[in-house]
């Protein structure tokens, strides 16, 4: 055999060829990457901001409830309190603002589904385009999981797993009750846009099994709640199951927050007008 020499023209366009396919194959993994690490960082941003959070902090004060001299049903939980007690405009500057606050994580929610292509929260399920179906099924779901949910909270503190919660202890004046309205659905929004819509859809984007993204959906629901003691923690997890199976049928979180905010306005409202008024509810 002869000595080699330099390639032929052949050869050199088919070695540019095999580059080519080599980098067609390689840049999407590269992207794909690359994508799983922006997501991860940015749910983990948004959870830090909002509901991660709030898990931590219902962490540490059920420590501190659990460490309390005396049983957890022998403390109280208060979600909805004064600000400024004696100063009713300026308790209503505090309310409002804090609500309005408590809103920023969903609207970073939206701007980020937005790059996605839809606008707003359509991606998840967000918009005005059924408002009435939205609503039906909503008051269905609530009328359900409410009577259930408020037979556990009961039983759960008779046997001493839980705090008396307290949904309201705000002052006697004409915004009470649109402030109570107004916190459900603040409430409402943050929890099913944030750990539903948006959580199982980064979680899905992140290669999560479906099973794993509704354990990590539903124990981060009961983490929030845990400052209200194990029956907090546990009847939301439950809900939280019920809620993620619920999305994944509908494709829409707009049910899903129409029951929770019936929810929370008929335990808020419902408690500031029977508390001290019927046996049966505890108020601290």
């Amino acid at each position: 055999m002869g000595p080699v020499g330099p390639p032929g023209r052949a050869a050199l366009e088919r070695e540019s060829i095999v580059r080519v396919e080599a980098d067609r194959v390689t840049e999407p993994l590269r992207g794909a990457e690359s994508g799983r690490k922006v997501w991860r960082s940015e749910t983990l941003l948004v959870l830090a901001l909002s509901l991660g959070a709030s898990g931590v902090s219902a962490l540490i004060s059920f420590i501190g409830s659990l460490t309390k001299p005396g049983g957890l049903k022998d403390q109280a939980a208060t979600l909805n309190g004064s600000y400024a007690p004696g100063r009713p405009w300026l308790d209503l500057a505090w309310q409002l603002f804090g609500i309005a606050s408590a809103l920023v994580p969903v609207l970073l929610v939206a701007h980020l589904l937005t790059r996605e292509g839809a606008p707003g929260l359509r991606t998840v399920g967000l918009d005005r385009t059924r408002p009435w179906w939205d609503l039906g099924r909503g008051t269905l779901i609530a009328a359900g999981i409410g009577s259930a949910g408020l037979a556990f909270y009961l039983l759960a503190r008779a046997s001493g797993a839980n705090l008396t919660v307290v949904p309201e202890n705000l002052p006697d004046v004409w915004w009470k009750i649109p402030v109570l309205v107004l916190s459900a659905i603040q409430n409402a929004l943050v929890e099913e846009v944030i750990v539903v819509g948006y959580l199982l859809r980064r979680l899905g984007q992140l290669g999560w099994t479906p099973m794993a993204a509704l354990a990590a959906s539903s124990l981060l629901r009961g983490s929030y709640h845990l400052y209200q003691g194990i029956g907090g923690f546990l009847g939301n997890v439950v809900m939280g199951v019920v809620f993620v199976l619920l999305y994944r049928r509908w494709g829409r979180v707009g049910p899903l927050v129409a029951a929770h905010a019936l929810l929370d306005t008929v335990a808020f409202v419902g408690y500031a007008l029977l508390a001290g008024r019927v046996d049966w509810l505890p108020t601290g």
